[in-house]
């Protein structure tokens, strides 16, 4: 090795604190990039006069390019080299996030869009995976990966600040340079304080798999996208989702007969594996829907600024970070299992408080205090599903496993949103045809939904008690090795990186359907 490579390395095992905190500040940044035009949505809107379908397009580019290329970015990290990777996603996300600021019209912001996307997928999954080399200890890997896994919540609650505050102050261009900072502070300094990682897998990319998975992914996506404003039987909804399931289709064939497979179907085989991604599906699933219907409340019923919106959030905020430094010594004590069903049934609880709102529900009520045990409940499952998700991985398949855990974090709120948006939907224009006004027929359908999701968290809580239970290998704390490894303080990630430790889209929230305009 040279020495300027020595040297890093050297610099990266004695300082890993200041590896993590740069990779968990490109993980923050890149979930919010998914929320961060939210509350600017109509301010877009009216500045590039666009239309609702483009409108549309412009909130969804971000999150169809991430989760649709999560899966082959997560194998190029393993094959190109993980410390490369990052920087190359970090590249492009940071130079795509500045030309979507700086877009003088719709093409333009469509495509930095877009781009931010490709960057963000093959720069996650390398991040995620880089934390081996930072915390090469079991003990301290399992604490770092227990606070990494509340960053992207932070990061989407952060969006949504963000967006609100600048959108009201300045412009909502303004709320790109977050991503450009972040990024080039990126770039300057990964090659001081994170390791290169292993050697590359020296195995042939799997070339139709990759095209089957991103296709399949994107172009079912974006059917789900277009099922949260439009009727399922029409064939913008109905055609993608079908192309979308024959590709995923074709995707499974194939990786059953290659011998290097971009995601062999091995490793989603073990049950508790498969109970933790879900997990981590329904929970990303569940916040986006908290942000989408909350967001249009306040705005839409309420008269709410996106100033006073975006504060709304702010209790939201705080309970995620206090729970994010404890969630690891949650884990040490109580298990990932317990961690994760109990979050769940705590965030079953936070929808079911929420989804007592009405056309006049006061916020200092019950919705607030929805908005503090939602989070915290969110909190632990994000946690300890992603410590349980990643047990026992093996080394040249790090990259991978971040790729699958973001994507079922990427693709959970395009889900949830298409499902929760159309019953809100069908509820209104059921009350609204009874005669219900506009206002309490469409409270009354966002709190149906709410009510929904926390049906679906509960029946997942006794799932993730029941199938996580069913341990492998233990230690003598009764856990796996890595729920326990979490328990010891002394392994928690550095002081300074307990600033990123909020909790829980993967972006996400997905795409978000304009907002009417005054005159609609």
């Amino acid at each position: 090795m040279s020495t300027g490579t020595t040297e890093a390395m050297a610099g990266a095992a004695a300082h890993p604190g200041r590896g993590f905190a740069l990779l968990g500040a490109v993980q923050v940044v890149l979930i919010l990039a998914i929320t961060m035009l939210s509350p600017a949505l109509p301010a877009i809107q009216h500045d590039l006069a666009l239309s609702g379908a483009r409108l549309t397009l412009v909130s969804a580019a971000y999150g169809l390019s991430f989760s649709g290329l999560l899966l082959l970015g997560g194998r190029l990290s393993d094959l190109w080299g993980r410390r490369r990777a990052l920087l190359a996603g970090i590249a492009v996300f940071g130079a795509a996030s500045a030309a979507a600021g700086l877009a003088p019209g719709f093409p333009a912001l469509l495509g930095g869009r877009f781009l931010q996307g490709v960057g963000a997928a093959l720069a996650a999954p390398a991040a995620m995976s880089l934390l081996r080399g930072l915390y090469p200890d079991p003990a301290r890997h399992a604490r770092a990966l227990a606070v990494w896994g509340g960053l992207a919540g932070f990061g989407a609650t952060a969006g949504m600040l963000l967006s609100g505050t600048v959108s009201t102050w300045v412009s909502w261009r303004w709320s790109f340079a977050v991503p450009v900072v972040v990024s080039a502070v990126a770039l300057a300094g990964a090659r001081a304080v994170l390791p290169a990682g292993p050697a590359r897998v020296r195995v042939r990319l799997d070339v139709p798999g990759a095209v089957l998975v991103t296709a399949g992914l994107t172009v079912l996506s974006y059917g789900l996208v277009e099922a949260g404003e439009r009727s399922w039987g029409e064939g913008v909804v109905w055609v993608p989702l079908l192309a979308g399931a024959v590709l995923l289709a074709a995707f499974v064939a194939v990786e059953r007969k290659v011998s290097d497979p971009l995601m062999p179907l091995s490793f989603l085989v073990p049950r508790r594996r498969a109970v933790a991604l879900w997990a981590v599906f329904i929970g990303s699933a569940g916040m986006s829907t908290i942000f989408f219907l909350l967001s249009l409340y306040f705005q839409q019923v309420r008269g709410a600024s996106p100033l006073l919106t975006s504060a709304a959030f702010l209790p939201f905020s705080i309970a995620q970070l206090a729970t994010g430094t404890v969630a690891g010594r949650l884990i040490g004590r109580f298990g990932g299992r317990a961690v994760t069903s109990g979050g769940l049934l705590l965030a079953a609880c936070g929808l079911l408080l929420i989804g007592q709102l009405g056309a006049h529900t006061p916020y200092a009520g019950l919705l607030l205090l929805g908005l503090v045990v939602f989070p915290v409940g969110i909190a632990c499952v994000f946690s300890g599903s992603t410590v349980v998700a990643l047990d026992a991985v093996e080394e040249h398949r790090a990259g991978l496993a971040g790729g699958v855990v973001n994507t079922a974090m990427e693709v959970g709120p395009t889900v949830g949103l298409a499902v929760l948006v159309s019953l809100a939907t069908s509820h209104t224009a059921g009350l609204r045809a009874g005669g219900s006004g506009t206002a309490e027929a469409t409270s009354a359908g966002y709190a149906f939904a709410l009510m929904i999701a926390a049906a679906a968290f509960a029946v997942s809580a006794a799932l993730a008690a029941i199938v996580l239970g069913r341990r492998g290998r233990r230690d003598g704390t009764g856990e796996s090795a890595p729920e326990a490894a979490a328990a010891d303080g002394s392994d928690e990630p550095a002081a300074g990186q307990g600033q990123f430790a909020g909790h829980a889209p993967v972006q996400p929230v997905p795409s978000v359907p304009p907002v009417p305009s005054a005159g609609g």
